[in-house]
């Protein structure tokens, strides 16, 4: 009988010694109004091994009339377990006073190899300070408007600065999409044929004759363009002449009405496309496109 009086005594006091001591911590205990949010944080300090079942929690939700549990979270370390609770009051004081927060009971365990060892800490409840939002008897008007406070002053601010750096940076991007696309040749200009070829080569695929043989034409076009006239071969000379900004590509011109006269009067595309390839052809129409910037 001794011995077991022992046990008990042995077995209670390991309980005790398992959850070692429990505060409440509060940022402020006074000043709450309806609706406010109230944070608090309990520590619970214990033996080392116990961890929180986190099913013991209080489920969020109204304790009260007055008073919601809105959220809780855990942080777990050796030796102690914190929990953040997040209450909502929603007490309509008529003057200041305390009010009761309840407590709660939160379960841990220990799992060892000798079997699982349970432990209960009591969460203290606290007291809170709320106060009203208005006095129980305010002062008496006639009309209703005035228990109202009027609006706030705002300082009435001035768009104009601000419409005025939009329109400019406005009109400095169409500035620049007008300069982008004369000098990649957008706009089907009179002036800028070679451009308008360039546009349509980029179109046309690599592959094929008749890929070929249209870029050709497209070249053939920029020049009877510029011109004003049929310009054949024979031309050459005479065209150089009249459009001097071109005398530079004369060798380039020359290398392509030979490939031309192969490719559509010879039937000779693969020559054609050999003694002129297509890069070359894009290459010699940029060119084109950008000496008739300086004409």
């Amino acid at each position: 009988m001794i011995a077991a009086c022992c046990a008990l005594l042995l077995q209670a006091g390991a309980a005790v010694a398992q959850v070692r001591s429990v505060e409440v911590r509060v940022p402020r205990a006074f000043g709450y109004f309806l609706g406010d949010l109230v944070r608090a944080q309990a520590d619970i300090a214990v033996d080392p091994g116990f961890s929180l079942q986190r099913a013991s929690l209080p489920a969020p939700g109204p304790l009260t009339y007055w008073l919601d549990l809105r959220g809780i979270t855990v942080e777990e370390s050796p030796g102690r377990v914190r929990l953040h609770l997040t209450y909502q009051t929603f007490y309509a004081a008529l003057d200041a006073r305390q009010v009761a927060i309840p407590g709660f009971s939160v379960s841990l365990e220990s799992a060892a190899a000798g079997g699982t060892t349970s432990a209960k800490a009591e969460i203290p409840g606290w007291s809170l300070g709320v106060s009203p939002l208005r006095e129980v008897q305010p002062e008496r008007h006639d009309d209703p408007a005035e228990y109202l406070r009027p609006d706030g002053r705002v300082s009435r601010l001035d768009p104009l600065p601000d419409m005025r750096a939009a329109l400019v940076a406005l009109g400095a991007a169409l500035l620049a999409l007008a300069a982008l696309g004369y000098d990649r040749g957008w706009f089907a200009r009179p002036g800028r044929p070679f451009a308008k070829a360039a546009r349509g080569l980029r179109r046309l695929g690599r592959e094929g004759e008749g890929g070929y043989r249209e870029a050709l034409r497209l070249i053939h076009r920029g020049l009877d363009e510029t011109d004003g006239r049929r310009v054949l071969a024979d031309d050459l000379p005479a065209f150089l002449d009249r459009h001097p900004t071109f005398r530079r590509e004369g060798p380039a011109l020359a290398r392509f009405f030979e490939a031309s006269r192969r490719a559509f009067f010879g039937r000779e595309v693969e020559a054609a496309r050999a003694s002129l390839p297509w890069p070359e052809v894009e290459a010699g129409l940029r060119r084109l496109a950008a000496a008739e910037l300086e004409a």
